[in-house]
């Protein structure tokens, strides 16, 4: 799933470790869904929106192979 964490995390000069503690995760969680190679929980989705005052949609963009 394609993802906009770390333009938004570099936007607040944050690191992944930062970040991963303001949501409740690790910094190795943050690097993998940055990269793409993990896709959060509903519930981190909606830490992440929350903590960057933006809708689910405007941070995360699912692929057409993920909804299917």
């Amino acid at each position: 799933m394609d993802n906009r964490l770390k333009v938004l995390r570099a936007e607040r000069d944050w690191s992944q470790e930062t970040l991963g503690e303001k949501v409740g995760v690790s910094r190795q969680t943050i690097n993998a869904i940055e990269r793409g190679k993990y896709d959060p929980s509903l519930p981190l989705a909606f830490k992440f929106a929350r903590l960057f005052g933006l809708p689910i949609e405007a941070i995360f963009d699912p692929s057409e192979a993920d909804l299917v």
